[in-house]
Parts: C-alpha cells; structure tokens; sequence
C-alpha cells in the first residue's frame, strides 16, 4: 500500500524499506518492541520527508537548512541526521522513491488494460491518466522534480537519471509493442516519443495546477487523450 506524507509528498513506505525491516526482524528485535521502532521511525521518516518536501517547494533547496527541516516535522535536529547522513541524502532519497512511485503508476496502468484486453494506445492513455492523478496527488513533489531535472550540478543527478529512464522506459515498452504488433507506425522513434509523452504529462499537469485549477482530471485526461490518438489534427479544419 501507498504511503503519503502528511503535506502529500510521497513517503517512505517503499519495497527497499520493507525489505531492510525484515532483514532486521530477527531475535535481537525483540518482537512487538522491534516493530513498533520500526513503525515509530517509518513515521519520523515521513515527517521528514513532508516537512523537506514542502519547504524546498517554498524556498528552494540551498535556502532550506536541516533545522528548518527537523521544526517543521516536530523533531530535533539530531533526528534528521539519525535518518538521513546529510540533507543532500534526504533529498536524494525523496526524489528516487517519488519517481518509483510513479512509475509503479504507470505500469499498474498499463498491465490492468492488457488484462481488460485493450491495445497499446489503450494503455498509453491510461498511463496518461495515472500520471495525471499521480501529479494531482502530490504536486509538490513534481514541482521539485521537474525543477531538479534542469539542474545540472546537483549530487543526486545520476540517481535521478537512472529512476527517470526507469519511468521513460514503461512507456517505451508500450510504444515497441505497439510497433512490433502493428498498432503503431514503424516510423515512431521510440525513445524519443516516450520521452515527449512522460514530459507532455508533466508539464500540462504543472499548468494545471498552476494555471486552471477550476478543471477536472477528467478535463485535463481528455484534452491530452486527444492528442496522444491525433485527433486534434484530423478534426482540423482545412484552412
């Protein structure tokens, strides 16, 4: 199951920490004492990371410190440094597991309509549609992301090309399928169209929320499903 920060940023709660929990579930935990410190610091972290997650939205993240970090999650300083070794890790580690959420999205997506039994446009628009509602969930952490995605010389830029292409790379799948089946043109440029339909998402959504957020996701879906099938250029009227 999902979990969320408190400010809507996505938490902690992933299969990496799962993992490390169990692994750490042995004798010495101490049964019922070991998993409630599990459960006490799986909640500390996601303070942390709805506290980080908000203020650098607000003010960048140069001009966060980590005091400002542990007071708005309700913790002491060295709590942080007991999560995280530094803020850059804190961060980091925000921005890996946000996109892995989203990219779970967008598989999710994509293997519920093969399993209804629709085509590979099917499943691109409903992948369309899960990053939708997955930026109408946390948009403060799709602010950071995009802003991060233009940065150049930050230590986290080789994690989040690594978690980026994971998430290119769903779409893609569909895109080569629908080539080697015959439902899309062979003349597609694969990696290329992936990447514009992941960044079609992002930025109509940012412009959504920013923008004209008296629409629906309803709305915003069906303008942007139009686009993906070409239907805007073939209604056209010819001038």
């Amino acid at each position: 199951m999902t979990s969320t920060t408190p400010d809507g940023g996505p938490g902690p709660g992933g299969a990496r920490n799962a993992h490390a929990a169990s692994g750490n579930s042995g004798s010495r935990s101490g049964g019922s004492g070991g998993a409630r410190v599990r459960r006490n610091r799986g909640s500390t972290r996601q303070k942390l990371f709805g506290a980080a997650v908000t203020l650098i939205a607000e003010q960048g993240f140069s001009a966060t410190t980590v005091e400002e970090i542990a007071d708005r999650a309700g913790v002491a300083k060295g709590t942080v440094y007991y999560n995280f070794a530094s803020k850059n890790e804190l961060f980091e580690e925000l921005l890996r597991y946000g996109v892995e959420l989203l990219t779970a999205d967008l598989r999710e997506a994509a293997e519920s309509t093969a399993r209804a039994g629709g085509g590979r446009v099917d499943a691109l628009d409903a992948m369309v549609r899960a990053g939708l509602a997955f930026i109408d969930r946390y948009p403060a952490f799709t602010q950071l992301y995009v802003a991060e995605l233009w940065r150049t010389n930050r230590a986290w830029n080789s994690t989040l090309a690594v978690v980026r292409q994971e998430a290119v790379a769903v779409v893609e799948e569909q895109l080569r399928g629908g080539v080697e089946e015959g439902e899309l043109s062979g003349e597609i440029d694969i990696s290329l169209t992936a990447s514009a339909l992941v960044g079609m998402v992002l930025v109509a959504a940012l412009d959504w929320k920013a923008f004209q957020p008296e629409r629906s996701l309803d709305d915003v879906h069906a303008a942007l499903s139009l686009l993906l099938q070409g239907r805007v250029g073939g209604c056209a009227r010819p001038r």
